[in-house]
């Protein structure tokens, strides 16, 4: 009986620990002090590794709030792999000292950067989100400006952001397959009008969520990504974290 019970605890101090684990604790990519800032989302090590912070997207301030958490701090890589990008730049999610919440998440809690949408790790990208919700819900930061999300129904504001990874809000009019793309109409006039445009190859992953696309006709999202286009603006989703389902009574971000 004894035993019995020792396993029991054992069993529910295990379960406890799992249930209050932190998010986006890959495994350990190796560690260093932070020579210099690159850019808006790199850093340079002292080992000459140049790390570039995944899961965001810089806004004007991303740089100046790096340099704030970062500058000759030592850190700890997370992430899947370590395998280097086209330019040699190590990805992580960057830890401070011994913090469990990682770098990327202080940046999208103060409203210094965007989500991007890039880490497919269900737990880690809910808690990422979460905290770019929290600092628009509060307005810190790029949120506090109301242009900051996109009006779907503003076509010309939005061309006006051609490169420029944004927000957008609003109601899918329509949607309609032409070859192998699918595309969610926000205008009536669908050559001018904003659109997001998802390909075949896209499709399974909004499958295995239970998501529909026609279903999505009426219905309020928000849409992240780069801005492409020349008549009419777009953007082009090739992850499922790019899209958000918004309920009848959430309130907006954009202007109305």
């Amino acid at each position: 009986m004894t035993q019995r019970l020792h396993l029991i605890v054992a069993f529910l101090l295990v379960a406890s620990d799992a249930a209050s684990a932190a998010p986006c604790q890959f495994e350990s990519q190796g560690e260093g002090r932070v020579a210099g800032i690159v850019d808006a989302r790199s850093v340079r090590l002292d080992d000459s590794r140049e790390i570039r912070l995944t899961g965001i997207e810089p806004t004007a301030t991303t740089k100046q709030a790096l340099t704030s958490l970062l500058a000759g701090r030592e850190v700890m890589l997370r992430s899947p792999d370590d395998t280097p990008d086209r330019y040699g730049r190590q990805g992580a999610l960057v830890f401070v000292g011994e913090s469990d919440t990682s770098v990327q998440a202080m940046l999208l809690a103060q409203g210094d950067a965007i989500a991007s949408a890039e880490i497919t790790d269900k737990d880690c990208a809910a808690a990422l989100m979460a905290s770019e919700a929290e600092a628009r819900r509060q307005k810190k930061g790029s949120w506090a400006d109301p242009s900051a999300i996109k009006n779907a129904e503003s076509q010309d504001d939005i061309l006006a952001e051609i490169g420029r990874f944004m927000v957008v809000e609003g109601k899918v009019l329509s949607v309609r397959q032409a070859g192998a793309m699918t595309y969610l109409n926000f205008g009536r006039n669908w050559t001018r009008g904003f659109a997001v445009t998802i390909s075949k190859r896209t499709l399974p992953a909004f499958e295995a969520a239970g998501i529909v696309l026609k279903s999505l006709e009426n219905r309020r999202i928000r849409v992240r990504g780069w801005i492409e286009g020349t008549t009419g603006p777009r953007i082009d989703v090739r992850l499922l974290g790019q899209v958000e389902l918004l309920g009848a009574n959430e309130p907006t971000g954009v202007r109305p």
